[in-house]
């Protein structure tokens, strides 16, 4: 029986992918500092009795050291992974995810960890005009948090040339389901989105709204990343998308679909650091990773909706 180290794991895509891991019978060992992670998104994983959960830092190397001691897989979602806050407050965004990088990619190779897979994101691309985003085109992160990405997947895709480690890199697109946070100035589109419709109030929506995501859903990310750690790639970045692009005037027409309401968005000036379309070829992960997405976006806005609800 395997064992797998979850960075992260009281977050959104986090505490979906300990699931999946100790249904398909691994140990799951997970931590968290809380800093953007839930209790409640913990409950289920506590009644099992294969999980363990250690409330720390990504960036205590001491710590990294003990729970990554015995582990075959190390997926690595810990993050501060919000273009906006990350504009707002660089330094932290640059301490977590790339400091945090280094530590459990260090801490990872000397506990003699199979494979490391750490998530990226498809900001690392920017707003080229060019899509869908292929992964041999160049990197032009636009914000901290891009950045910041774009140095976690070079350090680990990196550690598999310098050490005896096998490692992938996840370029998100866009992921959405049940457990991500709808709460703050920096939550994600869809969770607020659904949270503020609930509620009787119009959304927000930052630029004229014909702006693109390639929406996918939480059980397609948590398969990549399984598939990432248990196929035989190392060295490589995959995109972990849909190859389909949705405006988010069309989300807003689909949530009125899905809840019943007739709610008009409200329009303010755009972002800095938001690109303008995001579109995922995902060839690269068909081939390699025998990737393939299982839910589309309306059946994934029909699933999340509930929960909120």
């Amino acid at each position: 029986m395997p064992t797998a180290l979850v960075t992260g794991v009281a977050g959104f895509i986090g505490s979906n992918l300990a699931d999946a891991l100790l249904d398909r019978g691994y140990n799951v060992r997970g931590i968290d500092n809380f800093a953007t992670g839930r209790e409640q998104n913990l409950k289920g994983l506590h009644d099992a009795a294969n999980f363990s959960f250690h409330e720390m830092d990504v960036r205590d190397a001491d710590t990294m050291a003990d729970v990554s001691t015995g582990v075959d897989y190390v997926f690595h979602q810990a993050a501060d992974s919000s273009v906006p806050r990350s504009i707002d407050d660089p330094v932290t965004t640059s301490d977590v995810n790339c400091t945090g990088t280094a530590t459990v990619i260090d801490t990872a190779r000397k506990a003699d960890v199979d494979t490391v897979v750490v998530a990226s994101s498809a900001a690392v691309y920017g707003s080229t005009e060019q899509f869908p985003k292929v992964e041999s085109m160049p990197e032009q992160p636009e914000s901290p948090y891009a950045l910041s990405k774009y140095y976690t997947e070079k350090l680990a895709l990196q550690a598999s040339d310098l050490y005896d480690i096998d490692t992938a890199a996840l370029r998100y697109f866009n992921i959405f389901g049940p457990r991500q946070d709808p709460n703050g100035d920096y939550a994600a589109v869809i969770p607020k989105f659904i949270s503020l419709m609930l509620d009787g109030e119009r959304p927000v929506i930052y630029g004229d709204g014909e702006q693109s995501r390639d929406f996918t859903f939480i059980e397609d990310a948590v398969q990549a990343n399984i598939r990432a750690a248990e196929g035989d790639a190392t060295g490589e970045a995959f995109n972990v998308g849909t190859g389909g692009r949705i405006t988010v005037n069309e989300l807003v027409d689909a949530l009125n679909d899905h809840l019943g309401t007739d709610l008009d968005p409200v329009y303010d000036d755009p972002r800095p650091g938001d690109v303008r379309h995001s579109h995922a070829d995902i060839s690269k992960a068909r081939e390699h990773l025998d990737y393939e997405p299982t839910v589309d976006f309306a059946t994934g806005l029909g699933r999340t909706i509930p929960y909120y609800s």
